[in-house]
């Protein structure tokens, strides 16, 4: 199994920044990508930013030019720094990594999820 545990959630103002951490572990022989999805209430989860193992990134169009993830393979990492944030990105946010966890066994796995709430 693998595990994703998500940090840097919290409150900020409109405009500000935040960035948000995951880390993978457990039995992991090789993560194929890593990203970020979130969920407002009452809407369904949607995909904010991916990255693969080769690099190559995917983002939602509401956050093109203000969102920027990151991967730091070496550590199974990724972090998604949030700039000029607005009340509309207020959403829990979800790590999420489709990796294997032996030679022939892969699956999707997800974080908690953390709350990021923008507001004055």
């Amino acid at each position: 199994q693998v595990q994703l545990v998500e940090s840097g959630g919290g409150w900020v103002q409109p405009g500000g920044s935040l960035t948000l951490s995951c880390a993978a572990s457990g039995s992991i022989f090789r993560i194929i990508s890593m990203g970020w999805y979130r969920q407002a209430p009452g809407l369904e989860r949607e995909l904010v930013a991916t990255t693969n193992s080769g690099g190559a990134t995917n983002y939602a169009d509401s956050v093109k030019g203000r969102f920027r993830i990151s991967r730091l393979n070496a550590q199974n990492t990724v972090t998604l720094q949030m700039d000029s944030l607005s009340p509309e990105d207020t959403a829990v946010y979800y790590c999420e990594t489709y990796a294997y966890s032996s030679i022939d066994n892969w699956g999707q796995y997800w974080g908690q999820g953390t709350q990021v709430t923008v507001s004055s």
